[in-house]
C-alpha cells in the first residue's frame, strides 16, 4: 500500500535536515490539532515499518484557556499504538503585569514546558507541529514587523539545551494536511480562546495568500529562497 502523499512529503523533510536519526529520543507536542495529530500519525507509522531505530513520546501542554484533549482523538492515538503524557500550566497567571495576552505568549510557555519535560526525561529532540505556512508567515511577520530576515527554521540545535528542535511537516503546506486529515477522519482542535485577536498571525496568513494566490508551488519557492541566498545581491 503507498505511502499517503503527505507522508512522503515529510519523508523529504525528515531526510534532507536529519530529522529521524538512530538513538533518537523524540518528545512530539500533541497540541490536538490536525498538524500535530498527523505527525503522531507520521511517527507512530514510521515506528511501525522499524525504518529507525528511534523512540517518541506525545505530550500534550494543557492550558486554562485552550479545548481539552478530545477523548476520541485519544482514542485514535490508541489505535496507532499512542498513549501521550500530560501536563497543565497556567499561561495566564505567568503573564507580567501590563502585559496583554496573546497567541505568542501561549506558545512560548507551551513551549517552554515541552523543553523542560524533554530535558527532564532524557529526549534529545522535540518535534513540532509547524507547517510551511506557519513558517513563510513567521518570516512576513518578521520582515515588516522587526524588519529582520528570520523564520522557525526546519531544524534547530539550542545554544543552551542539549536538545535540538524538528519540524517535519516544514515541506507540508495547510491545505495538504487538511486534506489529509479530512480523509482520515481526525477530530480537530481549534484553538478558540478570546486572545487570537491579538496576534500578527491572521494578518500575515491574510498577506502570504495574496503573495502565492493559496497555491503550493508559490510557496515552496518562497521556502527554497530562504536557503537559496546570493548574499552578493543584498545590501
Amino acid at each position: 500500500m503507498p505511502q499517503p502523499k503527505l507522508f512522503r512529503i515529510i519523508d523529504k523533510a525528515v531526510f534532507e535536515y536529519r530529522m529521524i536519526e538512530d538513538g533518537d529520543r523524540i518528545l512530539i507536542g500533541a497540541s490536538g490539532g490536525k498538524d500535530s495529530t498527523a505527525l503522531v500519525e507520521y511517527f507512530a507509522a514510521r515506528k511501525k515499518q522499524g525504518r529507525d531505530r528511534f523512540d517518541f513520546t506525545a505530550l500534550h501542554v494543557s492550558t486554562e484557556i485552550a479545548p481539552a484533549f478530545d477523548r476520541r482523538l485519544l482514542e485514535l492515538f490508541a489505535q496507532w499504538n499512542v498513549f501521550p503524557e500530560t501536563v497543565n500550566v497556567g499561561v495566564l497567571e505567568r503573564l507580567k503585569p501590563g502585559r496583554r495576552m496573546n497567541c505568542w505568549w501561549c506558545s512560548t510557555q507551551r513551549r517552554t514546558e515541552l523543553n523542560a519535560y524533554a530535558i527532564a526525561h532524557g529526549y534529545n529532540k522535540i518535534a513540532l507541529g509547524h507547517h510551511m505556512d506557519d513558517i513563510l508567515e513567521t518570516l512576513l511577520m518578521n520582515a515588516l514587523g522587526k524588519g529582520e530576515l528570520s523564520t522557525m527554521p526546519p531544524r534547530l540545535q539550542y545554544e543552551k539545551y542539549p536538545v535540538t528542535v524538528v519540524r517535519p511537516l516544514c515541506f507540508s503546506d495547510v491545505d495538504t494536511i487538511v486534506a489529509h486529515a479530512a480523509e482520515r477522519g481526525y477530530i480537530s482542535a481549534t484553538c478558540t480562546c478570546s486572545y487570537q485577536d491579538n496576534s500578527g498571525r491572521k494578518s500575515a496568513r491574510a498577506r502570504l495568500a495574496q503573495l502565492t494566490g493559496g497555491s503550493y508551488a508559490e510557496k515552496r519557492r518562497l521556502f527554497e529562497s530562504l536557503r537559496n541566498i546570493k548574499r552578493e545581491y543584498l545590501p
